[in-house]
């Protein structure tokens, strides 16, 4: 054990004797903070009038007060956007135990705001910079999971082409592996490319929780720039949600969510979505005649090898509810996919026959309990492994151009390299989170989250291969121990230490006797260690006027897809990346007010720092076809987001928001020169530094009949130009830049019988314009889509 462990784990143990050696001198009080509707308020503020006594309720509204004494109290409850209110209790002989309502604050603001900041404003409330959406109110579109987050202030998700292309989320400008995505706290890390962010329907997600640099200790792993929660409502229900939509490019869409929960607490819940497309959309590129040689330097066509679809079923079987197990669940995901290749890393190579194939095999286990072994323990342990594989297709010895002509060559070959290249990374991960409570006002908290990964590669193209035979293992395991101290309603702090172990073994290449063409393999071992720490802190100035910051000294371990690369999404290995860190700081202010109780207004902004060492970004291959990993010895990052909302009564919500965001290369001097580099305080390429978003929707509110609503809303998307390669690198003339861009969408949808039928028509990219992402890679042009959807939902 190391020393780290050791020390996060004798504090954890000291304060657990601690808590047993108080004795109860009073009374329990505990209950459950609701809102009219009867929706839990989670984080709302309870203190008791005249004592030092005061706490938040948890993520389900409730809370408990341990040692009250008998006699008349006075209960003070609030929460951001909801009325305060007082509660008259009498404590004598026995514990109470009650529900708290309180009226909303911002009138019908709840009832109309599309985008989420209404119930999700209670997560806000957290110390860490946090922008909520409440997918419930994107349940009837057509969005995915990475859409609904391409309009927060500070994100982007960036993709190379339409349904199911890969795609890279980035917060505040940092990307990819070091933006952590988790499912109700699970890492995503092992899921494979048929459960991805912009394949997963929206309606799998109760709300969507995005974390700007610091992330809490609850969850875990190695995020450097933050990280997105998706929270399905994991409460025992019995319920049925289907939808359907089509439209353009031969585009389908399904998903379908069910639970039953009985009254002996036998729960069972299914999530099942499929996606197709043939992605045909049109493009403008750089094409020549393959048989004449003439060239068309703008040449408008359709995509024309780039279909995709997916299909995933998601199983849970168990019980809930019960005094050994809150939730005890056991469940299965199986899913495939299959996607074309079209275009390598840049649109300047063609293919009409590669693709990839993949699926998700993947056992899992959740395990909830509260009050284990004593008052205020709580465990929750999830685990899961992956025995799904991925697999690249590329046999056809052909020559593509973008008018869908090829030329046959003779023999044996592929459009990029001959290959049935096959992968089975055979990870899984697993996690467990045990909180304490002591008192009121303190809480400990230690995560500990472990992954594993041992590749098994082969192509039965070349059977006998030494190369696909070599050790390509690693082993991560982040453990972290974190205090909160809630002095009272106004201020709240945290602190946390995390311990980040990475283990890695491989082999390298090498010639035994000098002579051409012998090669043999050494193995190697490597260990790595590190030491993460930082805080978050909250106050409010005013009932609605909150300013928290947070730090981190953070780390990111290479992930197995950088360290030994992916033939099957042209990625290229570097065994030599080192960790990366960084040093980052969050500024944020919050302030909601409301005028005549009609109308709504809400301010937020956060001011952010990076200071980040052997930062690793990804690169293109002068093959303009394949990317790989490198660390860039230090990067700063300084920015702001910001965003404004408003809403009138039930009838009109509209929102806009402005992201700025500013990552210097500060490597002065690169490996092994003595001179200053050329692109030394370069801005970073390929990175959008200046990006929004403007929405928009009007209600009409029992419409034809109670309980119909039509709502029509508008979205814009703004992205400012910015270079794709080093602004230093080439004459003014010669530089490769990726064009200011707007995209905007529109939509109309329909509800009847108070949500239970819902219709939707959209239009996206509505004026057709081009729209790029990484390395130049067009996105769909104008397209129309419908959806319907039935919902039904039994109180239990």
């Amino acid at each position: 054990m190391t020393t780290h462990k050791f020390l996060f784990f004798s504090i954890f143990f000291f304060f657990s004797i601690l808590s047993h050696s108080q004795q109860n001198q009073g009374f329990s009080v505990s209950g459950e903070v609701t809102e009219n509707s009867g929706q839990t308020i989670p984080y709302a503020t309870i203190i008791i009038e005249k004592t030092d006594l005061s706490i938040i309720s948890d993520e389900n509204g409730k809370f408990i007060f341990k040692n009250v004494k008998s006699g008349k109290h006075i209960l003070k409850i609030s929460a951001i956007g909801f009325a305060t209110q007082k509660k008259h209790i009498e404590v004598s002989g026995k514990d109470l135990n009650f529900s708290l309502r309180l009226e909303s604050e911002l009138n019908v603001l709840e009832s109309v705001t599309v985008m989420g900041r209404t119930a999700t404003d209670k997560v806000n409330k957290q110390a860490y910079s946090v922008t909520a959406i409440d997918a419930k109110k994107l349940h009837n579109t057509t969005l995915d999971l990475s859409h609904a987050l391409d309009r927060v202030s500070g994100v982007r998700v960036r993709e190379q082409g339409g349904v199911g292309s890969q795609s890279e989320l980035s917060i505040n400008g940092f990307s990819g592996n070091q933006i952590k995505v988790f499912i109700d706290g699970i890492p995503m890390d092992n899921f494979g490319s048929s459960f991805q962010l912009n394949n997963i329907p929206i309606n799998l997600a109760d709300r969507v929780e995005v974390y700007k640099g610091v992330v809490p200790i609850w969850l875990g792993g190695d995020a450097l720039g933050g990280a997105v929660n998706i929270v399905t409502n994991s409460k025992p229900r019995t319920y049925f949600d289907a939808s359907y939509s089509f439209g353009s490019f031969n585009t389908h869409k399904t998903s379908i969510n069910a639970g039953y929960t009985a009254k002996s607490g036998f729960t069972t819940e299914i999530n099942a979505f499929q996606n197709y497309s043939d992605n045909n959309y049109w493009v403008n590129v750089e094409a020549a005649d393959l048989k004449t040689g003439e060239y068309f330097p703008n040449a408008r066509v359709r995509r024309f090898h780039d279909t995709y679809h997916n299909e995933t079923v998601i199983v849970n079987i168990g019980i809930t509810g019960k005094k050994y197990a809150d939730k005890l669940l056991f469940g299965f995901t199986g899913g495939q996919n299959k996607a074309d290749i079209q275009t390598g890393a840049r649109m300047k190579s063609v293919f009409g026959s590669r693709y990839t194939q993949g699926n998700i095999l993947m056992p899992t286990l959740k395990y909830q309990v509260k009050d284990l072994f004593t008052k205020g323990l709580n465990l929750n342990v999830n685990a899961n492994y992956n025995f799904g594989e991925e697999q690249t297709v590329d046999t056809v010895f052909r020559k593509y151009n973008w008018f869908g002509d090829y030329i046959q060559y003779n023999g044996l070959g592929g459009e990029k390299g001959r290959t049935l290249m096959k992968l089975k990374d055979n990870n899984g991960i697993a996690t467990a989170n045990a909180t304490y409570s002591l008192g009121e006002r303190h809480s400990f908290m230690l995560n500990n989250t472990f992954t594993t990964f041992d590749r098994k590669q082969e192509d039965e193209l070349v059977p006998e291969s030494v190369l696909y035979q070599q050790p390509r293992k690693t082993q991560k395991n982040i453990l972290g121990l974190g205090y909160k101290f809630d002095y009272n309603e106004k201020w709240s702090t945290s602190v946390f230490l995390k311990d980040y172990n990475l283990k890695t073994n491989y082999s390298r290449s090498y010639n035994p006797s000098g002579n051409a063409g012998d090669i043999a393999y050494q193995k190697f071992n490597d260990n790595s260690s590190n030491l993460g720490y930082g805080f978050a802190s909250s106050y409010y100035l005013r009932p609605n006027f909150q300013v928290k910051g947070s730090f981190e000294k953070s780390y990111r371990l290479p992930s197995s897809r950088e360290l030994f690369g992916n033939p099957n999404e042209n990625a290229f290995g570097n065994i030599d990346l080192k960790p990366e860190s960084s040093y980052n700081y969050n500024l944020g202010f919050s302030y909601q007010t409301n005028f005549n109780k009609v109308h709504a207004l809400t301010f937020d902004m956060n001011v952010m720092y990076r200071d980040a060492k052997d930062f690793i970004r990804s690169t293109l291959y002068t093959n303009q076809v394949d990317t790989y990993t490198v660390n860039l010895g230090k990067m700063t990052n300084y920015g702001v987001d910001g965003e404004v909302r408003y809403s009138y009564r039930n009838r009109f919500t509209a929102g806009f928001n402005m992201t700025y965001q500013n990552l210097r290369n500060m490597t002065k001097y690169e490996p092994d020169q003595n001179y200053v580099s050329a692109f030394y305080k370069d801005r970073i390429p390929n990175i959008p530094y200046m990006f929004g978003n403007f929405d928009a929707t009007a209600f009409f509110n029992d419409l034809f009949k109670k309980g119909n609503n039509l709502s029509v809303g508008y979205n814009l998307l703004y992205v400012h130009t910015y270079y794709l390669s080093w602004p230093s690198m080439g004459s003014k003339d010669s530089k490769l830049e990726i064009p200011k861009q707007f995209n905007h969408d529109l939509n109309v949808v329909y509800t009847m019988a108070n949500g239970k039928y819902n219709i939707a028509f959209e239009c996206k990219n509505v004026f057709d314009n081009k729209l790029y992402d990484n390395f130049s890679l067009q996105k769909p042009s104008r397209a129309f889509y419908i959806k319907f959807r039935y919902f039904f939902n039994k109180s239990n």
